[in-house]
């Protein structure tokens, strides 16, 4: 299966959603709530001995066939590295290689500075990405084997996975809230819509009448995204710059060169404390061990 071997995990957000207090029929424990408030979510034990979301998005990426993986961390990093290795760059870990990229916090500002940033500072850390493909994810998302693989080896210079908003095992108040994709007839990207109204959302149904959400997992081509990363402007009712404004950026300028790959399954999220229970729940149906030797 040819492919790119680079896949760009974000890790380096602020996770204030996730540090809201729960309600309390929630059915967390003491050190769920702990782990909420003091860790990055994808370091949150949901899985088999305490283990991390982390690792099952690294299992799931290995299994689609990555190599090279790039975790953006904040600058208070360090539990990453003593989950997945110390060095900057390289740490061979179940067969895979991890590096370490940090999303440094502008002065004058308390919070990182959004998706694009992370990216942005990513990518200048490690230039080599600015001349290949490569994937990009969140920690927080449990994305398909199938999923990360169709990035991987997409022929489109850029994409994202386009999931079925009918599929999403969410409450409707939070599938509302969605970024909504627009599509042409043969799948190009056209537009995507953070939280649109709903008088807006039929206008926004593909070729087969499905709406198609956006999770955050993205293919680029390296090289073209990375003047539209390094100018990114500030969006101004989150004060951050995202990564979807890059991207649709860069397709003002290079036009039909990102498709959306449809799809149509549930995809497990740590937002907020209350997704916990749910995600402990999937890992332990779904995924009752992780066989990273044949992975």
């Amino acid at each position: 299966m040819n492919g790119h071997p680079n896949l760009v995990i974000l890790a380096g957000g602020a996770s204030s959603r996730m540090k809201k207090t729960a309600k309390p029929e929630a059915g967390l424990s003491n050190e769920d709530i702990k782990q909420a408030n003091e860790r990055s979510k994808g370091l949150i034990s949901v899985g088999q001995e305490g283990r991390p979301m982390m690792d099952y998005v690294l299992y799931n990426a290995k299994r689609a066939g990555y190599e090279n993986i790039y975790i953006v961390i904040g600058e208070q990093g360090n539990l990453f590295r003593e989950y997945y290795g110390s060095k900057d760059k390289d740490n061979p870990w179940n067969g895979l290689k991890i590096s370490f990229a940090i999303q440094f916090i502008p002065e004058g500002r308390v919070k990182p500075f959004g998706t694009a940033d992370a990216l942005f500072q990513a990518v200048e850390q490690f230039p080599e990405l600015n001349s290949v493909p490569y994937s990009v994810c969140n920690s927080d998302n449990l994305y398909s084997v199938e999923a990360l693989a169709a990035l991987r080896t997409t022929e489109s210079p850029n994409a994202f996975i386009g999931y079925d908003r009918d599929a999403m095992l969410f409450p409707m108040e939070r599938i509302s809230r969605f970024a909504l994709a627009k599509l042409d007839g043969d799948g190009h990207l056209l537009e995507i819509v953070e939280k649109p109204s709903e008088d807006m959302v039929e206008q926004f149904r593909d070729a087969s009448g499905k709406l198609r959400v956006s999770m955050n997992a993205f293919k680029f081509q390296g090289e073209m995204l990375y003047p539209y990363l390094k100018n990114c402007p500030v969006n101004e009712e989150r004060n951050e710059k995202e990564l979807p404004t890059a991207f649709l950026n860069m397709l003002k300028d290079h036009p039909l060169t990102a498709i959306g790959i449809p799809f149509s399954e549930h995809v497990p999220d740590l937002t907020a404390k209350e997704d916990i229970v749910a995600v402990k729940e999937f890992l332990k149906t779904n995924y009752q061990q992780l066989d990273w030797d044949s992975a």
